[in-house]
């Protein structure tokens, strides 16, 4: 049976305030330094095996660059 993520840890989660604010940052980033910034959140995003996940904050940095980088495609 799946186990349910520990909530208690809410400072592993990044606040709104805080995601604009590294999306902010992110966008006067050249697309060179948002590369190399996605390609550290996707290391840290890897699962290794059943017992290791990528914390939320980890996940939410890996979501921020990859939506950078759509834009910049996109637009």
């Amino acid at each position: 049976m799946a186990r349910r993520p520990d909530l208690s840890k809410q400072e592993d989660m990044m606040t709104r305030e805080d995601l604009n604010a590294l999306s902010d940052s992110l966008a006067h980033l050249s697309m060179h330094a948002v590369l190399d910034f996605y390609q550290q959140a996707y290391r840290a995003c890897r699962i290794i095996n059943s017992s290791t996940f990528p914390t939320p904050r980890a996940i939410q940095e890996l979501v921020q660059a990859w939506r950078q980088l759509r834009k910049w495609r996109r637009g």
